[in-house]
């Protein structure tokens, strides 16, 4: 399998599970094929717990494949259960279609458009699913579903062990995802389905039921789920989400994220999202720590802000760390300068910053000496700021030794 894109995804530390692996990657290696990967629209825009799929995206395009992008404009109002504990909320039809509008951006800057034969296919399953006449579905499509089958998968096991809601709805998910394979399968010549481990049961499905349906042979492909090494969820952080979007995360904000990575997940996250060859990341591995995680926020922010922005953000980060200086990316809120007539307190300041959540969290914060104003340690709660702790209309201010914000004033 060397040179092969089944190899790649496995020294990449994609591979989870694979319906066949051997099949399929002789089937890649002889013939380019149409493979999709299907992101619900539950959001207003992807963040970095779905980077690992977009980068399977572009392998595709690496190695001549087509990639096919599913939108789930009809998914979305149902709502996958797999990995939640409770229904999500169900979203109008005007908020999807506004989400996935958005969504499509961030495939945009990833993936190629330029090449025909490898030129992303957009598909959204509100297409097919949005006409389905129920009787006749469960005529053709849910005769192929068994309860004992269904149930028995992970999706629908844990909440049922946990004693947690699962509604009818949630509980028809796998057979529309399923029911959506068949149709790109017909439709677009697809042949193979990419997820995340925790669609392993979904993806089966719906293999089995082209299988049934069309005795044709189709393939799923899985990849693991993500931790950090601290054990915490990819994507996010005690301050919320990693988005791919600089209107909801500023690039520096997400330069900053890759930049902090847990010595243990440098190597790793090189490997999984970045364009780095494997030969050269395992020659560099045993270099400076920090200069490898700088390289890996560089990469990741180019891929996704531009060149431009990972040089302004390292640069930025430079002079906040290491001169002590403001830096000149740095996230800015703005002030009134109304609101500083009378002082502000820095427990509400800091809030107003986002850079704390609760007014408990920053009086920890301020206990623990973690709140600074212009490099200058906080150590009452019940302090203000005023405008002389304004240099030319901007102060900085900072929670522990990584986040920082400017607050400027205006009129």
């Amino acid at each position: 399998m060397k040179n092969s894109f089944i190899s790649e995804f496995k020294e990449r530390e994609y591979f989870n599970q694979c319906t066949n692996s051997e099949d399929l990657d002789n089937l890649m290696n002889n013939k380019k094929i149409n493979a999709y990967i299907g992101f619900d629209c539950t959001a207003q825009s992807l963040h970095v717990g779905s980077l690992l799929q977009i980068m399977c995206l572009r392998m595709l395009q690496k190695y001549g494949h087509r990639p096919i992008v599913l939108l789930g404009g009809g998914t979305t109002m149902i709502g996958d259960p797999s990995g939640k504990e409770e229904t999500r909320k169900i979203l109008s039809t005007k908020e999807i279609d506004k989400n996935i509008k958005n969504i499509k951006k961030v495939f945009d800057i990833f993936l190629d458009k330029k090449n025909k034969k490898t030129k992303p296919i957009f598909v959204n399953n509100l297409k097919w699913l949005g006409k389905l006449n129920y009787i006749k579905f469960l005529r053709e499509v849910g005769k192929h579903f068994t309860i004992n089958k269904m149930l028995s998968f992970d999706s629908v096991k844990l909440r049922l062990e946990r004693e947690q809601s699962l509604s009818y709805m949630e509980f028809n998910y796998m057979i529309l995802q399923a029911y959506d394979f068949l149709e790109l399968n017909k439709k677009n010549n697809c042949i193979v389905q990419i997820g995340g481990s925790d669609q392993w049961g979904n993806i089966i499905n719906g293999v089995e039921l082209i299988k049934r349906s069309l005795g044709k042979q189709a393939f799923g492909l899985t990849t693991p789920l993500i931790t950090l090494a601290s054990g915490a969820k990819m994507g996010k952080t005690e301050k919320g989400a990693i988005w791919l979007d600089k209107k909801l995360l500023s690039p520096y904000n997400y330069w900053q994220f890759w930049r902090n990575t847990d010595d243990r997940d440098v190597i790793k996250f090189l490997k999984m999202f970045t364009d780095k060859g494997i030969s050269e990341i395992e020659n560099i591995r045993n270099k400076n720590i920090n200069e490898l995680k700088i390289l890996l926020a560089n990469e990741t922010t180019s891929m996704l802000h531009g060149s431009g922005a990972a040089k302004k953000a390292a640069d930025t980060a430079k002079k906040t760390f290491t001169a002590g200086s403001f830096g000149d990316d740095l996230p800015v809120i703005d002030l009134k300068k109304n609101e500083l007539e009378n002082g502000i307190n820095i427990i509400d300041i800091v809030i107003k910053s986002n850079l704390l959540k609760s007014k408990s969290e920053v009086r920890r914060a301020i206990k623990n000496l973690g709140i600074r104003v212009n490099n200058n340690t906080i150590n009452q709660e019940n302090s203000s700021i005023t405008i002389n702790d304004f240099k030319d209309n901007i102060l900085k201010l900072s929670h522990g030794k990584k986040n920082h914000v400017l607050v400027k004033i205006i009129n």
